[in-house]
């Protein structure tokens, strides 16, 4: 789909650089397959590519895990140990579920960012490491930004270049691709002669709103593999989370209505966007009269205030 090769065509330009990157996009996009893939067309790819999981790392122990310790830093501190970021030397770091950090390890990563170095916990002497770090959020970190658990700073620092991973459900196209990919590579993998979906089956799929995404999708691929009686994947073959076993298609016309309200929300909203809430000008662009306009702004009750001097 257009949005997401907007974004992967990105990756061989972004490996050129040294620049930080904020990969966003909810569980399952695909976040940690982009950073390997910036990692290994990068100059850096002969050195070694660290995944982090800072939301899977206790609180007090994320300095220790990322800058490591000296001997005798704390108690049960019997020998130095070195930490993520050394071990990435030369090479990429990349920091999942960065919204994670507490606020004095985001204090510490900031001050790396900004030197390229760093003191382990227990130790005065200053250590250099050349390290590229791709950070990924499947939050919106601006928000977490407002909200006060995530420093300004810090986001400013590592968004640098961003890279926008759209859900499954926003790229609907793709999933008759994915799934025929996963299907080969799975039935491969378990020695079974399946070649493709019941039309049943992939309507099945392609009706479904993925929650967890591509990786989601992938898992439900590997249990039609396991369970499907024939030489094709059947409708019967595929376990939803939240199935609509009736699957009764939607009618044309509740389908249509729902694009067409999404798109006149956006589009109104961008509007207003480009003309800072002037509803005279928005208007006009729209081809529609003032007062027709209007009622399309209240039937959404979009805030026009929050549009005047966007640019402030």
């Amino acid at each position: 789909s257009a949005s997401f090769l907007r974004e992967i065509e990105k990756i061989p330009v972004i490996a050129k650089s040294n620049s930080t990157v904020l990969i966003s996009g909810e569980t399952g996009t695909g976040k940690e397959l982009c950073a390997r893939a910036i990692h290994h067309l990068s100059e850096r790819s002969g050195f070694p590519f660290v995944p982090v999981n800072c939301g899977a790392i206790p609180v007090d122990l994320v300095e220790n895990e990322l800058f490591g310790h000296r001997k005798g830093a704390y108690t049960g501190a019997h020998e130095s140990q070195d930490g993520l970021i050394s071990e990435a030397n030369g090479g990429t770091i990349f920091l999942d579920e960065i919204d994670c950090l507490p606020l004095s390890a985001q204090v510490k990563l900031l001050r790396f960012l900004n030197d390229k170095d760093y003191r382990q916990l227990g130790s005065t002497e200053v250590i250099r490491s050349d390290v590229r770090v791709i950070a990924a959020s499947n939050i919106r970190l601006d928000l977490a930004v407002n909200e006060n658990r995530f420093r300004r700073d810090l986001y400013y620092r590592l968004n640098v270049i961003p890279l926008s991973l759209p859900p499954l459900r926003e790229r609907r196209e793709d999933i008759p691709l994915l799934a025929r990919h996963f299907l080969k590579k799975r039935a491969i993998e378990a020695g079974r002669d399946l070649d493709d979906f019941s039309i049943g089956a992939m309507r099945k799929l392609m009706l479904y709103d993925w929650p967890g995404n591509v990786r989601e999708l992938e898992n439900v691929i590997e249990r039609a593999v396991v369970f499907a009686k024939g030489t094709s994947i059947d409708s019967a073959d595929i376990a939803l989370a939240e199935s609509h076993e009736d699957d009764g298609m939607e009618s044309f016309q509740n389908a249509k209505a729902k694009v067409v309200e999404q798109f006149e929300r956006d589009y109104i909203r961008s509007l207003l966007l480009c003309h800072e809430g002037n509803i005279s000008r928005a208007s006009k662009t729209a081809g529609k009269n003032r007062r027709a306009f209007w009622e399309l702004i209240r039937k959404y009750g979009i805030d026009v205030q929050g549009f005047r001097h966007h640019h402030q």
